[in-house]
């Protein structure tokens, strides 16, 4: 394995930086601007890509259309597709330290935990591939007035999809994989961030011959997911982001009758019930949210207790968060790195200069780490007796930020966790397994983890409310990317006789 403390010297990989792969091929924008992607931990750049242009995204377009209606692909059996998702897979665990890095230096998450979920992806692909043979492509049924009938599910057909700088690879895993299995092509609008372990995925479909024009990823601002989201050509969008984006590509989706899934934004809450240990509960808290340093849509940031426990549970996240380790993500002892952009920590810093302002107590944190002088770095914060009502309570901070939120009782906190726009995810703290299927079953959100941040992406995932439509991820994740058609026939066909 590379030294994790000079990986950070090491040259950038990329084969063709400066160009868009679309239809199969390397090929140059159509613009002259480039991208400059910054390093979160020394606010220097680090490489720069192509910038796609409206007639680029228009180029890509149109090769995943032709590649849909005019090429074998949507026709071939599900095992051929699959096998192209195992050579993905294959490409994606021969370079997960390549892909590692890049996620690391580009949005700030430690190298360790970077490789251990990258190191994860080529599994989604393979169990994709897996379903080629079991997913029930046909189903026979017996018609009133025809001799045979079958529903039989088909591509929906080009998708355009877009994913955010948080988790570009695992999160355009889940929508490529399934994508391509049932047939579709696709468009990846990659976002100008974070576009590099998108770009090696590009790299790794050229060199395993995935056919021209069914993989296509490209890069750049609003302008060109606007034009990917409006386009006629394209039948059906995937986008992870957030929920006031998320509002607008339905809008735009819904105009046209396109088929959309939204992965969205979320405020999740930790309900710890009086049976169980407040310091047990804090460390687990305090751990979840070192992961990718709080960009997480999923996070437990809002932590609900009743009001005889309230400040001892402030106490121990105060301890717990404000003890860990904050520097550079590439040191194999920081458990926080930075935040990914420099407008992103300067939100942060408001968010929490906003929870001051309305009467939140400070426990600590608050600030940028004294010890750091550049990178864009926000200390572990913990607020106590939040108002579930206030600006922290119900915005999502996308950073290192926990609020303490005071509960009468049982009752109460179940109707505090539901008491936001948001549905992703929740946890129940409790000793009390049958207390916790009850609770869960009474929380308003797409997951409920039982005494910690759970989820389980093979079962499928997303949210209630503005935290999404439809789920991706698991056998669920396959249903968005089909369209279902009756056959009716006077006979029946040779391969079901």
């Amino acid at each position: 394995m590379t030294d994790v403390l000079t990986v950070r010297e090491t040259a950038i990989s990329l084969q063709h930086p400066d160009r868009l792969y679309i239809n199969g091929q390397w090929v140059a924008p159509a613009g002259n601007e480039t991208l400059e992607v910054i390093d979160a931990t020394t606010e220097e750049a680090f490489f720069r890509v192509a910038k796609t242009t409206p007639q680029d995204m228009d180029a890509a377009i149109a090769a995943a259309r032709y590649a849909f209606d005019h090429t074998t692909w949507s026709f071939l059996e599900p095992r051929e597709r699959a096998e192209y998702l195992r050579k993905l897979a294959a490409g994606l665990r021969a370079r997960a330290e390549e892909a590692a890095t890049f996620w690391t230096r580009q949005t700030g998450p430690t190298w360790r935990m970077s490789l251990g979920s990258i190191s994860r992806v080529p599994a989604l692909f393979e169990y994709y591939a897996d379903l080629a043979d079991s997913y029930p492509w046909v189903t026979l049924d017996t018609p009133e007035f025809a001799a045979f009938g079958a529903v039989v599910n088909e591509p929906i057909g080009v998708v355009g999809a877009i994913v955010p700088w948080n988790t570009p690879l695992s999160l355009a895993a889940y929508k490529i994989a399934p994508a391509l299995l049932t047939g579709c092509t696709v468009v990846l609008k990659a976002p100008p961030e974070a576009p590099g372990e998108l770009l090696i995925l590009a790299e790794i479909a050229d060199e395993i011959g995935l056919p021209a024009g069914v993989l296509n990823v490209v890069n750049g601002h609003r302008d060109v997911s606007q034009q990917l989201v409006a386009d006629p050509r394209v039948d059906k969008i995937a986008f992870t982001g957030s929920s006031a984006v998320g509002r607008h590509i339905a809008g735009v989706a819904g105009a046209r009758l396109a088929r959309y899934t939204l992965e969205l934004g979320g405020k999740s809450a930790a309900v710890i019930l009086d049976d169980y240990d407040i310091t047990t509960a804090a460390a687990a808290i305090a751990q979840q949210e070192c992961s990718l340093n709080g960009q997480v849509c999923m996070s437990l940031t809002r932590v609900i207790v009743t009001k005889a426990r309230h400040d001892e549970m402030a106490e121990a996240l105060g301890s717990a968060f404000g003890s860990v380790r904050v520097g550079d993500p590439f040191d194999p002892e920081t458990q926080l790195g930075p935040l990914a952009l420099a407008k992103q920590q300067e939100s942060v810093l408001g968010y929490i200069q906003k929870g001051i302002a309305e009467g939140a107590t400070l426990v600590t944190g608050g600030g940028r780490p004294a010890h750091l002088d550049r990178g864009y770095f926000v200390e572990p914060t913990v607020f106590a007796n939040v108002d579930n009502r206030s600006t922290i309570a119900q915005e999502e901070l996308f950073g290192p930020v926990l609020s303490v939120i005071p509960a009468e009782n049982e009752e109460h906190a179940i109707e505090l966790a539901n008491g936001t726009q948001y549905g992703l995810n929740n946890a129940v703290f409790t000793n009390d397994v049958d207390r916790a299927y009850q609770v869960a079953r009474r929380l308003r959100s797409g997951t409920v983890g039982h005494n910690g941040f759970k989820t389980d992406t093979r079962m499928g995932f997303g949210g209630f409310g503005q935290s999404g439509v439809g789920r991706e991820g698991g056998i669920q994740g396959v249903f968005p990317y089909l369209e279902s058609k009756t056959v009716l026939l006077d006979g029946t066909p040779s391969r079901f006789q």
